[in-house]
């Protein structure tokens, strides 16, 4: 099976469209290289299946609610299904990973490693992530690679390789928190919740003239538990992170639609003025949108 360059799909609520493989076989893997540039930042996402992130050179800085990693050559981190990430080069990384959905390893839902060991596992609470530092668990790191070349070679049986491998991998996690897997942690998958909430609505919305007011209300919170919610999680306020999407947005614009000029883009940014919209863009992108457009022409 080839190895695909990472490029995020996302709908409205930050929910990563693309597929994960196949139903026949949902893992797939993934060789991106990445630098510190704007365009470069793999956006906050969530998807249904579990990732592991495995740093091949460089560094990297991952984000989910409430933590924040710093990754480098050799550390490996785990991240549970439904949990909102980020992640932004420290000048250059070139990153694997490997993304399954829970099936691969369970095969029916009524099986006992789906009721005994992987339900259990994604639906903890206190499972959010498992960092593991280069040197520590090198079975872990062992087994990721084993099953990442067996994928990236299209070995014979590679998905026999692959299947067994990840399963040594959940069964070693399954083993760190088992003993918390019929505890409640409300708070941390609140603010999960919430700030997913929050975020589609941004997402939505945009390109109108919303509220601090009316983005808490999409959680039905208030807008001092609004503020806490995205500065614990994103360490950005709401306002903040809806300036970042707009120009996000505006710089994807600048080259999926060659033909509408800058004020066009800027309006359906939300942006109140063209240059404005330029002053922001130049402030995150260190361009101007032109500038930007020239140069990105022939990415598409």
């Amino acid at each position: 099976m080839a190895l695909r360059e990472c490029g995020l799909n996302l709908n409205k609520a930050s929910k990563e469209l693309q597929p994960h493989g196949s139903l026949e076989f949902p893992c797939a893997g993934y060789s991106s290289y990445y630098t510190d540039r704007q365009e470069d930042v793999i956006p906050w996402h969530w998807h249904e299946e579990m990732e592991i992130m495995y740093i091949e050179g460089g560094q990297m800085r991952v984000k989910i609610p409430s933590n924040d990693f710093f990754l480098e050559k050799g550390d490996c981190l785990v991240i549970n299904a439904n949990i909102l990430h980020y992640a932004v080069a420290v000048t250059e990384c070139k990153l694997r990973s490997l993304v399954f959905s829970p099936t691969l390893i369970t095969g029916s839902e009524d099986l006992v490693f789906a009721k005994k060991y992987m339900q259990p596992l994604v639906t903890c609470n206190h499972f959010s992530h498992y960092f593991i530092k280069a040197g520590n668990n090198e079975n872990v790191a062992d087994w990721f690679r084993h099953a990442f070349e067996a994928l990236a070679q299209d070995s014979y049986g590679y998905e026999f390789i692959v299947r067994e491998k990840l399963s040594r991998i959940c069964l070693f996690l399954y083993g760190e928190f088992h003993s918390q897997t019929d505890r409640q942690s409300a708070p941390l998958n609140q603010d999960n919740l919430r700030i997913r909430k929050m975020i589609a609505y941004i997402h939505k919305n945009f390109a109108n003239d919303i509220s601090l007011s009316e983005i808490s209300s999409a959680a039905d919170i208030s807008e001092r538990e609004s503020l806490r919610c995205f500065k614990k999680t994103i360490q950005l306020s709401p306002i903040q992170y809806l300036l970042k999407y707009r120009i996000m947005q505006g710089a994807e614009m600048l080259i999926r639609n060659p033909a509408d000029s800058i004020s066009e883009i800027a309006t359906l940014c939300g942006f109140d003025s063209p240059s404005n919209f330029a002053k922001i863009f130049k402030r995150f992108y260190g361009c101007t949108p032109r500038e930007y457009r020239n140069r990105n022409m022939n990415r598409h």
